[in-house]
């Protein structure tokens, strides 16, 4: 009986020895905008729009001055944060219209799944956008790649950011809501933190707000805060950044109230850079900035690409430092789930990098240069590495597509024969807006890159889904 009672007592031993460890490991937030340009924020130094609680955030934490999303445009950039893989990789090509092929398939590893597979909660609060037939059972939707609890539209809030009609929570349409799209995300993922979370487990939550992309509505008290700004719109999309910054503060308040702040690795960025004004009818609001980059979104050249990034992590980050380590969306897979002590599978083909040793202040090792593609992006460049201080940037010879336009029929042949007819090369750190080619004066890094920007873009591409072909 005493032997009974001793294998029972180590057993409970370790049975609480276990839910201690898990409860130690670090909870997880991501917090991304939607086309929220690198220039946009007050501490990115924006001159006029107000953003007090990122402020804050970036006094607590790190601020990154090289953070890259995956791709120029939201739907590709959305699924390389989730599966850590270049986008076109896994088919995502473009921004993906209702009713789509595209989509991200149920077999692929992503880091939902992988963390709630090492005893994780996961929820997804806000813009989904990595599929067409959104709520249908025709597609793979969020809780099939990982996540527990879901509360999401298919693109964009609609009508407007006030009021939106068209989210859905776990499967069933929510109907109207009342507040600002930011705000309703927000107290969704606060509600899933406050009374449906197991308290017992850790949690990744991503949330992914619909500011300030088109189309934009503020609140009236925000614009007024903006008397200055007098072109049309303009004060519309400053309130509209603000407000987005009022629900980040309450997001941080969140995990104030729950003690959970000590132990949350809080990560705010966003998919892409700055819209274009006036690029189409309902975009006459978008006064986004990509501060000192070339170009903005839908560009292959920083300013699409380069985006806020700020981490806080207590204990583990620096308060107040600033980082221009390159950093992608691509690498939050791996980090998380070193962190986690989550395993990723042998095969997965993972294009992101871990960044645990830069806690410890160790410098960021990569297997290969950070990589984008897209196949519709503004003039010639389509194509780009980064490799350290060095960004080359590939010009193709197939004529220009549309851009923004979305996959169609015909568009794989494209991406599967690219051509590409000159490269031209830059050193990031001592010319940030991309503004002299120096391949000519530097060769061999021109040849190095070329290469591998070659071969990774056949490893991208060899088997990329043909969408339209699968469909039939």
């Amino acid at each position: 009986m005493q032997r009974v009672l001793l294998l029972f007592t180590l057993i409970l031993m370790a049975a609480v020895s276990q839910t201690a460890s898990a409860q130690q490991r670090p909870n997880f937030l991501v917090i991304q905008c939607d086309d929220l340009g690198y220039g946009d924020l007050e501490c990115y130094g924006h001159p006029t729009i107000k953003t007090p609680h990122l402020n804050k955030l970036a006094s607590e934490g790190v601020r990154f001055t090289s953070c890259y999303s995956a791709s120029p445009v939201c739907s590709p950039s959305r699924a390389g944060l989730v599966t850590g893989q270049t986008p076109t990789q896994v088919g995502i090509y473009d921004w993906i219209p209702g009713g789509s092929p595209m989509h991200v398939k149920a077999n692929e590893t992503t880091v939902a799944k992988l963390l709630k597979e090492a005893g994780y909660q996961t929820g997804l609060f806000g813009k989904w956008h990595c599929n067409g037939m959104f709520n249908s059972p025709k597609q793979p939707q969020p809780n099939d790649l990982g996540f527990d609890y879901w509360f999401a539209t298919q693109n964009n809030a609609s009508p407007t950011h006030k009021n939106p009609n068209n989210f859905v929570r776990n499967g069933k349409k929510v109907g109207p809501t009342q507040d600002f799209s930011c705000q309703v995300v927000a107290g969704e993922a606060a509600h899933w933190l406050k009374e449906i979370k197991d308290d017992g487990k850790p949690f990744f939550a991503l949330v992914t707000f619909h500011e300030p992309h088109e189309p934009i509505a503020s609140p009236d008290d925000l614009v007024e805060t903006y008397p200055d700004a007098d072109k049309k719109g303009e004060a519309l999309y400053y309130a509209n950044v603000t407000n987005m910054d009022r629900a980040v503060g309450s997001l941080m308040q969140t995990l104030d109230t729950l003690n959970l702040a000590d132990n949350t690795l809080v990560l705010f960025t966003s998919d892409n850079g700055p819209e274009t004004l006036n690029r189409y009818g309902s975009a006459w609001r978008s006064h986004g900035s990509p501060g000192p980059l070339r170009g903005m979104k839908l560009h292959i050249y920083d300013g699409g690409i380069r985006v806020p990034g700020i981490a806080r992590f207590p204990g583990k980050l620096e308060p107040g430092t600033e980082s221009d380590v390159p950093v992608c969306s691509l690498d939050l897979l791996p980090t998380f789930c070193e962190l986690a002590g989550a395993e990723i599978p042998a095969d997965a083909k993972l294009d992101g990098t871990s960044l645990v040793g830069m806690l410890q202040g160790e410098p960021v090792e990569r297997a290969k240069p950070l990589f984008w593609h897209y196949y519709r992006a503004y003039h010639d460049a389509k194509v780009a590495v980064r490799d350290g201080d060095w960004k080359l940037v590939a010009l193709w010879d197939q004529g220009q597509v549309k851009p923004g336009a979305a996959y169609q029929k015909g568009d794989y042949a494209l991406i599967q024969g690219a051509k590409f007819k000159a490269f031209e090369l830059y050193n990031l750190t001592e010319d940030i807006g991309e503004t002299k080619n120096v391949a000519a004066e530097h060769p061999e890094i021109a040849s190095k890159l070329q290469k591998g920007l070659l071969d990774k873009y056949d490893e991208a591409t060899k088997n990329a889904p043909d969408w339209f072909a699968e469909a039939r």
